[in-house]
């Protein structure tokens, strides 16, 4: 059996390489993986060989948004059976530390993410053919639904995050008036997640007419390209502000400026996007009373985010700009770093 990995082994040092298949031991399932996400922090990994302080010291398999099908069960495991197509849910808390107690596993202490360079030895991730995995990270999807679609399980989970977080503070999305800034993969899912939930009016903003093309059909009511467009959000800025509520997603100043300008006094700035230090119009924000709420991963919205998917809910497929063997995994990278012309960019593996 095929177990070829997509492996880094440092900054612009791409390549495939080829693992054992191991078996699983007791409460493990092996998955012969379908699809596999690139996500923004891959392309850091490839491109700058690392994220902020976080450095790749050795090699490492990248991925972390992964669907496959149940190909062998180990000693114990209940509720999967071979041939059932799941969504991996890369993250995996040590559920002891101070954290975890809390009922806060998402910052837990010893964080076990998969794709992930911030402990050595690193977390290897889930491009590969085949991956062994404990069963509890698995959760089952319907017949008919697409590995792709299935694989955008974990995003969507990050998107529902933020939607809990902002209406944790500022109530219920339904008929708020809502803006999005970024059109990425995690901008386009927010923007599905803001309709679903009832968001009355939807808006998004980017630099990039592909990218706010795929936020139209995922839902988006108006889109405004700001670079051609810098009085596009004039009508939403009048007065004190019009939004309700704002997924920032994009971590630009210039976004992050813009979405303060259009919140109302007592709006609330959900961010989401990340970067380095970055300046904050703090005299608006003051003065509008602006909540600001940080959104970090996600905890039991990984099963949220599967069971959206399966119903139908919510159709992640048209955030799938392009899909590359794995043989071709270093092109896909390459058009996964073109936001002009791509969204989410997908592999697919031998298994499929």
């Amino acid at each position: 059996m095929p177990n070829r990995v997509v492996c880094l082994h440092a900054q612009d040092d791409l390549r495939i390489e080829t693992l054992p298949v191991a078996e699983p031991l007791a409460g493990e399932v092996r998955v012969a993986v379908l699809a596999g996400g690139i996500c923004g922090s891959d392309l850091h990994y490839w491109h700058e060989g690392g994220i902020g302080t976080i450095r790749v010291r050795e090699p490492i398999i990248l991925g972390h948004e992964v669907a496959g099908r149940i190909e062998a069960l180990g000693f114990g495991v209940e509720g999967l059976k071979v041939g059932q197509l799941v969504a991996v849910n890369p993250s995996h808390p040590c559920g002891e530390c101070e954290f975890c107690r809390k009922g806060l596993p998402r910052h837990c202490m010893n964080m076990r993410f998969k794709g992930s360079a911030m402990y050595l030895p690193h977390e290897q991730g889930m491009f590969r053919d085949r991956l062994v995995i404990g069963a509890a990270q698995c959760f089952p999807m319907p017949e008919g639904v697409s590995p792709g679609a299935a694989a955008c399980s974990e995003p969507l989970a990050v998107c529902l995050h933020a939607a809990n977080r902002g209406e944790a503070v500022s109530g219920s999305l339904k008929g708020k008036t809502v803006l999005v800034t970024g059109a990425g993969p995690i901008g386009a899912l927010c923007v599905a997640v803001a309709r679903q939930r009832g968001a009355a009016e939807i808006l998004v903003t980017d630099i990039q007419d592909a990218t706010l093309a795929i936020a139209r059909k995922m839902g988006a009511d108006h889109i405004v390209n700001t670079a051609r467009e810098p009085e596009g959000l004039a009508r939403w800025q009048e007065g004190k502000g019009k939004v309700d509520l704002v997924f920032e997603c994009s971590a630009a100043a210039a976004a992050i400026r813009d979405a303060v300008s259009v919140l109302r006094p007592l709006g609330t700035l959900v961010q989401v996007g990340v970067a380095g230090p970055t300046p904050l119009p703090l005299n608006v924000m003051v003065g509008k009373e602006i909540l600001f709420v940080g959104s970090q991963r996600f905890d039991s919205e990984f099963a949220e985010a599967a069971e959206l998917i399966g119903s139908g809910a919510i159709d992640p497929r048209p955030i799938i700009t392009s899909t590359y063997p794995i043989d071709e995994a270093l092109a896909a990278f390459h058009a996964a770093s073109d936001r002009s012309a791509s969204v989410k960019v997908q592999l697919a593996f031998a298994a499929s």
